[in-house]
C-alpha cells in the first residue's frame, strides 16, 4: 500500500500516547482524515491550546493553567493546612477530589520507584515534598499510592524518611471493591481489607 507522509506522521504521533498501540493509532488516524465535520481541526486547536495554556503547578506538581500558578487547590483558603496527600500522578488528584472525602493539600510525585525502568529517587519529586514539610507545618502525610510492588516500595521509602522528620504517616485503607465477592478477591486485597477494617457503630 502506498504511504502518505502526513498520515504516517499522524499515526506515529498517536501511537506515542499511553495505551494506544499501532492498530488503534491507525484506526484513529483514518477516522480523523475521513471525517468532514471539522473534527481534525477542532482536535488540532484543542491540542495547541492545551500545549500553550496548560502547565505544572510549581507547588504541588499537578496540572494547572499557566495563568494560575500555584494552582487553585494550593491557594484555596478552605483547604486543611497541615494535611498533605501524596499521589503518583495528577489524575489521582481528580479521583480523590471526586470522592469528596479529602480537604487537605496535595503533592504529585510524578510516578514511583522503578529500578527496571531506571527510575530512581532523583526522578521523582521527593526533594520538593521534603522541602514542603516544615514551611507548611505539615502534621500528617497520607500516602495515596498504588498497591503494586513498585508503589509499595516507594511508600516504604517515603514513610521512612518522612517519619524521621517527626511527621505522622498514614496510608489509604484498601478494601473490597463495591459489589465484589470474597471468592473473587485476591489475597493482597483481602489482607488490606482486614488491616483497614473499621468498628461498626
Amino acid at each position: 500500500m502506498k504511504h502518505f507522509l502526513p498520515l504516517d506522521n499522524l499515526i506515529a504521533a498517536l501511537e506515542k500516547l499511553p495505551g494506544i498501540g499501532k492498530r488503534s493509532a491507525e484506526r484513529m488516524a483514518f477516522a480523523l482524515v475521513q471525517r468532514r465535520d471539522g473534527l481534525a481541526r477542532k482536535l488540532a486547536d484543542a491540542l495547541l491550546a492545551a500545549d500553550e495554556q496548560v502547565g505544572t503547578c510549581s507547588q504541588c506538581g499537578s496540572i494547572t493553567v499557566t495563568t494560575e500558578n500555584p494552582c487553585a487547590l494550593c491557594t484555596e483558603g478552605r483547604r486543611a493546612n497541615g494535611l498533605l496527600c501524596v499521589v503518583e500522578s495528577p489524575g489521582d488528584i481528580m479521583k480523590i477530589e471526586n470522592s469528596g472525602e479529602f480537604s487537605g493539600r496535595y503533592h504529585v510525585l510524578g510516578g514511583h520507584l522503578s529500578p527496571a525502568l531506571g527510575k530512581g529517587v532523583a526522578d521523582l519529586r521527593v526533594n520538593e515534598l521534603l522541602a514542603r514539610l516544615q514551611p507548611e507545618n505539615i502534621q500528617e502525610v497520607i500516602l495515596a499510592l498504588g498497591t503494586d510492588v513498585e508503589s509499595e516500595a516507594t511508600a516504604g521509602y517515603l514513610a521512612e524518611i518522612i517519619a524521621s522528620r517527626g511527621v505522622k504517616i498514614s496510608r489509604l485503607a484498601f478494601g473490597l471493591p463495591s459489589g465484589s465477592a470474597i471468592e473473587y478477591t485476591d489475597s493482597t486485597t483481602l489482607a488490606r481489607a482486614i488491616q483497614g477494617r473499621q468498628t461498626l457503630k
